[in-house]
């Protein structure tokens, strides 16, 4: 029945479709026509089982992984050992799995890639990124005298973790920590990695971030200085500080890292102040300051003692009767021009009286004139004015009398 299947060419309809084994076998038929081809990535997965070896390698720059298999009789040909996170090169041939419907890679060589190839890699992207101005130093950010919470990105129960966090409250009990895990080596390192960047920098509470790992061998470092981490930390507005602990190959996250931690310990050290210390400079300060107030004070007092001492301060009466005196002085010459100012304002005044008195009525009064009034007070001008009867009123020099008019006197 099988066979009936594999070499039926019928195009399937929904009258007539296919049987899976039919499709099973012609996808079959399709990958086997590929052969064998050598491909390169990352062991992301080895598992030994009955002498067989199954795993999966996964692409070094795009999310792809494909499983494969080992055989016995291969793997005791194998030129070394082979671990999870291993750089290899593999001449594969694509197997399809009728029966489980899977696909394999059947594995008949396998090489390491070697340390040359990929340092030379690394070398060009460094190259590109530092073209690019990610390593610039003036880039770099300065990080917070004293962060009230910090983001730490490490692996899940990690000596990392635990150094960072102990040596830091050990410093400022009162730092506070958030916390991402993530895988920091292995397939998942890059994925996992840059979205804990992001995801910390985009939490406005924490001050700077800490990426730590104990250290490692080159191979399981690589996924620190994969292109996206590196950006992903050039892009992040927080401090970043690298710790990942390793010395001789230091990964390009070490480059773009606004601060390079020789360990996570040494992390802890450079982010978080020390407590003791901070009291012990305030103290100084303090102490020093009270140095420098004693002495000013102590200087000011001897300046006034010598001012003090000097002959015009040792006796102060002598600036009463100075300014008595001068008081004196000035109410003399006070009194002097108000009483010369009230003489000429009495000569004045007599001036003025005298011409008064020359100008006035009375003056004429006591020549010896006299001033006539009609009844209503108008004084008499012509004789016309007054008919026989009429009644005057006489002023003279010391007073006035009435008279009786006799009418008009003949002119002459």
């Amino acid at each position: 029945m099988l066979e009936d299947h594999r070499v039926s060419d019928a195009t399937p309809t929904l009258e007539a479709p296919w049987p899976v084994a039919v499709l099973s076998q012609k996808i079959r038929g399709y990958i086997e026509r590929l052969g064998t081809a050598w491909v390169e990535g990352e062991i992301t997965q080895w598992g030994v089982s009955g002498g067989n070896v199954y795993g999966k390698l996964k692409d070094l720059g795009e999310d792809a992984t494909v499983s494969f298999t080992v055989w016995s009789s291969v793997r005791a040909k194998l030129d070394g050992d082979f671990k999870q996170g291993d750089r290899v090169i593999a001449l594969v041939k694509p197997n399809y799995w009728v029966k489980g419907g899977t696909l394999t890679m059947q594995v008949f060589e396998l090489r390491h890639v070697g340390l040359g190839d990929l340092l030379e890699r690394l070398e060009r992207l460094r190259k590109q990124l530092a073209s690019e101005g990610l390593f610039d130093p003036a880039r770099k950010k300065p990080l917070p005298f004293l962060p009230h919470c910090i983001g730490l990105i490490t692996g899940k129960d990690s000596d990392a973790e635990k150094d960072v966090i102990r040596n830091a409250q050990l410093r400022w009990p009162a730092v506070n920590f958030r916390v991402v895990h993530a895988a920091v080596q292995g397939d998942r390192t890059v994925g996992e990695v840059s979205a804990a960047i992001e995801r910390l920098d985009a939490d406005p509470e924490v001050d700077v971030i800490i990426i730590a790992r104990g250290g490692g061998d080159f191979q399981n470092l690589l996924g620190f200085s994969d292109e996206r981490v590196v950006r992903a930390a050039a892009a992040a507005s927080t401090p970043i500080v690298s710790a990942i602990g390793h010395e001789a190959d230091r990964p390009l996250l070490d480059e773009v890292a606004d601060l390079r931690a020789s360990t996570p310990t040494d992390a802890a050290k450079r982010v978080v102040p020390d407590v003791a210390e901070e009291l012990s400079r305030v103290q100084q300060a303090r102490a020093r300051i009270g140095l420098r107030m004693t002495g000013m004070l102590a200087s000011e007092a001897d300046r006034l003692s010598q001012l003090r001492s000097r002959p015009v301060l040792a006796d102060s009466s002598w600036i009463i009767e100075s300014r008595g005196q001068d008081l004196t002085r000035y109410v003399a010459r006070g009194v002097e021009l108000v009483e010369r100012r009230i003489e000429r304002a009495g000569t004045q005044t007599a001036e003025l009286r005298a011409q008064l008195r020359a100008l006035s009525p009375q003056a004429t009064l006591d020549r010896g004139y006299a001033i006539a009034q009609l009844p209503d007070g108008t004084a008499l001008r012509a004789a016309a004015q007054a008919p026989a009867g009429t009644e005057l009123r006489i002023t003279v020099a010391d007073g006035s009398i009435t008279a009786s008019s006799t009418g008009a006197a003949a002119g002459r």
